[in-house]
Parts: C-alpha cells; structure tokens; sequence
C-alpha cells in the first residue's frame, strides 16, 4: 500500500471519509483540502440506479450553470460563410469550413466544443472517427448542431455543458473550480444534479440518486448527501 504523502495526511485530519456532508459544506472541505498549485477543478460523480446498456434508461442532457465552469472553453464552428459573422460575434474561437475540416484530418483537435450548422453535416460526418472518441463530435441533442450558431456559442461560453451516463451508471461532470465561493461551487452542482433527477427515466426502478461524490483534481472524495440535494 503506498505511504500517505504529509499533505495526503494533513487533508485527512479536515473531515471523516465515512461522513456524507450537505453539499455547502462538502465544496467548503474541498477547498481546503486541495493542496494543488494550480486552479484545480471542481468534479462530481454521481452514480445512478440506472442500467445504461438499454436504451430506455440512458440519462444524457445539457444544463447551463449558472457560475459557468470556471474554464476557458475554446469552441469551433464549422459552418457556410454566411454564418460566420454571426459566430465570431458571438465568440467562437475558431470559424470556418473546408480549412478546420482538413485540419482535423490531419490530427488537430484543439478545441473543447465543436458546434455545427445542419446544411454541413456530411462534410462534419467524415469526422466521426477523429471527433467521436474525444467527445467532439456535434449532437443536435446537445445543442451543437443547429442553426442559432451565435446562441449555441454564447451558451457553451456562459457554462453549458452536456453530460452522459458512463457504463458504469455514473455521470461525472465539473461544477467550477476551487478558486470559486463555496455557494458558487454548490449552486453550480445543485443545478447539474437537480437536471440530473428531472431526466429519471421512467424504466429506473429504486433509488435513482445512489451516491454523489465531490472532489477537485488533486483531490480525496468528499460523499455527499443526497437528501440535500433531491429535497
């Protein structure tokens, strides 16, 4: 068993591992006890009751968190020239076409969201294979293949984020960062989670919200309670 380091330590000292905290309280004790020099991020997992290999019980969704993430998200819009004003205005890192689409054959990939007009979609298609397995690919689900280009961007810059249901029945997704009020980091959280129970599939059966765990990059988990949050 590797040896607990003097910070690893230091941060046991400041809550019980065994203990669910209400949410306010748990972003509170992982502000204190990440040691990491940078900003780390904020992250939850939560695991549901649901069975995600049918179909009838997959939770996918989009949520806007009212804090945003704390992360500067760089977004690339693939759409016809008479769309492109209307991006960069709205803030898009990258705008264009035929360039970005030779770009990432190549390899680029420099980029968080990727947001695309339903008239280019065959050329964006080819991509699959390339944007798929990094979670780039648009989805018209998550509000990335669409026509209100600006408003898909101004969204994703504000703190939209989309999340989806892994094997394991657990959605994970970031809620700030440390450097964040602890009311901004459970307010950010309260919302994910709160879209999270509206989007119960009606084929789960028994406890939906299973546990929910808080921790920043660099460190432990802090168990939540669930009942602070789905009341």
């Amino acid at each position: 068993m590797a040896k607990l380091t003097k910070k690893q330590k230091d941060a046991l000292t400041k809550y019980d591992s065994e203990k669910k905290y209400p949410l306010a309280e748990a972003a509170d004790i992982v502000k204190k006890i990440t040691s990491a020099k940078f900003d780390a991020s904020v992250d939850l997992n939560i695991h549901l009751g649901v069975d995600p290999r049918k179909a009838n019980q997959m939770v996918r969704g989009i949520v806007t968190l009212p804090h945003g993430t704390g992360k500067t998200i760089k977004v690339l819009v693939l759409c016809s020239p008479d769309k492109e004003d209307e991006a960069k205005e709205a803030g898009a890192d990258y705008v264009g076409l035929e360039e970005y689409v030779e770009k990432i054959k190549g390899g680029w990939t420099d980029m968080d969201v990727v947001i695309t007009t339903p008239n280019v979609m065959p050329k964006v298609g080819a991509l699959g294979k390339i944007l798929g397995p990094r979670g780039l690919m648009p989805n018209p689900k998550a509000g990335t293949v669409t026509m209100d280009v600006g408003k898909a961007v101004a969204e994703v810059k504000a703190g939209k984020i989309d999340f989806k249901v892994d094997k394991y029945g657990i959605v994970h997704g970031a809620v700030g960062k440390v450097s964040f009020d602890k009311e901004k980091i459970a307010e950010n959280a309260r919302e994910l989670i709160q879209t999270i129970i509206k989007l119960k599939p009606p084929a789960a059966k028994g406890t939906y919200i299973k546990s929910i765990n808080m921790s920043s990059t660099m460190s432990p988990g802090i168990k939540v309670e669930a009942k602070s949050v789905t009341l």
